[in-house]
């Protein structure tokens, strides 16, 4: 009995890798498999066949010969399911319908003005049969479904602390995959933003990145090796909470001085509140503001992105990351905050440590964490989609 496991898990094994291959390298022939991978072409071609028949895989005819008969080129069919993320923010929630290649099908902005658990499971409900309702056919429907939180998530998906939120051990997992399924993944907001630069964005060419989520708060996703580390309790990232000022504003987190409540966006806000009153310009008016020309607005930007340069080359001097992403919604002034931040950088990160490290902004804007979260239900169904039984029909098809 244990040889036929052995086999079995083996040709698991070797099916998930020719998928892999086949998603990473298309078009391509078996052939091309088989030299890529170093499995024999009767292995490959088997392999190759049950991926068809799972409609993974599809033919899509001839390719060039190189003197013999021309082989048939293989695709990775992207459409054969689905998979929704969503990033639950301070103000909104983003859902998108992805495909398994991570192409966005429809978007979602729901605005909150309700932050009880109740009522985002409410809306993240509603949002889910939403996207089921103008679901394309597929043979497997959605597969899955991933979520990003703003704040400390346990190993067991449980969501310890949301402070800007005033959540406190709050189940969002057992709810909703009661009624939606197994293949649901709760992660912190900006893990699963590290992880859509990582595959999607600006950190797709590096094995070693910092993915800085930048809204109301800081949080991180810290990939090394080309995997997300974690930490001893699943908690890392928490750079917001570094300590930059030692007397300076009160953070909600009951310490002062922390880096977000200098360098974020609420930073900012609080500052444009002291400049205009109560009434003070939002984020967006802020920069068309700056780009207009009003030297307060400048004057302000300019300043956040100093704050932000001190944090990143505290990053550097002791992570030495081969590239920062800045992502969320202060990159929407990247253009603004960018000189400011480098030459703080520069001034005050050591020298042999910046030579290598590179800063970016998130090549998919407000995008990263709810492309990150779709693509955690993708992976876990793409290694082992036999578990998964084929559904060929309509909206209808999947959860």
């Amino acid at each position: 009995m244990k040889i036929t496991g052995d086999q079995q898990l083996i040709k698991k094994m070797n099916k998930t890798i020719v998928l892999d291959t086949i998603r990473q390298r298309q078009p391509l022939s078996r052939a091309d498999i088989s030299a890529a991978i170093g499995l024999n072409k009767a292995t490959v071609s088997s392999l190759v066949s049950e991926l068809i028949d799972s409609h993974l895989v599809t033919e899509i005819g001839p390719g060039e010969s190189s003197g013999g008969r021309k082989p048939t080129l293989l695709l990775f069919n992207r459409n054969a399911g689905y998979a929704i993320g969503i990033d639950i923010r301070v103000n909104d929630l983003l859902a998108v319908l992805v495909d398994l290649e991570g192409h966005v099908l429809q978007e979602k902005l729901v605005p909150l003005r309700d932050f009880s658990p109740e009522h985002v499971l409410d809306q993240i409900r509603q949002t889910i049969h939403e996207f089921r309702q103008q679901l394309p056919e597929s043979p497997y429907g959605i597969v899955g479904i991933g979520i990003g939180v703003p704040g400390l998530v346990d190993d067991k998906s449980r969501v310890i602390s949301a402070p800007n939120l005033d959540w406190n051990k709050v189940e969002l997992l057992e709810p909703l995959a009661s009624e939606f399924g197994a293949n649901l993944h709760i992660d912190n907001e900006a893990n699963a933003g590290a992880i859509g630069e990582k595959l999607f964005g600006a950190g797709r060419e590096a094995q070693n990145l910092i993915y800085l989520s930048i809204g109301i708060g800081i949080g991180s996703g810290i990939i090394v090796g080309g995997e997300l580390y974690r930490g001893t309790s699943n908690f890392s990232g928490e750079v917001g909470h570094m300590t930059v000022a030692e007397n300076g504003p009160l953070c909600r987190c009951g310490n002062r001085g922390c880096w977000e409540t200098l360098a974020s966006e609420k930073a900012l806000l609080d500052r444009a509140a002291k400049v205009w009153g109560e009434q003070h310009p939002d984020l967006e008016e802020m920069l068309q503001l700056a780009r207009g020309g009003d030297s307060r607005a400048t004057q302000l930007l300019n300043e956040i992105g100093a704050q932000l340069g001190v944090g990143l080359a505290n990053l550097v001097n002791i992570l030495n990351p081969e590239l920062i992403v800045i992502g969320n919604r202060l990159s929407l002034a990247g253009d603004l905050i960018e000189d400011a931040m480098l030459r703080t950088i520069e001034n005050r990160s050591l020298s042999y440590h910046r030579k290598k490290s590179a800063v970016a902004f998130a090549n998919l804007g407000i995008r990263s964490t709810a492309l990150g979260a779709a693509s955690m239900p993708i992976t876990a169904f793409l290694s082992e989609p036999d578990s998964v039984p084929v559904q060929v029909s309509g909206s209808t098809a999947g959860l």
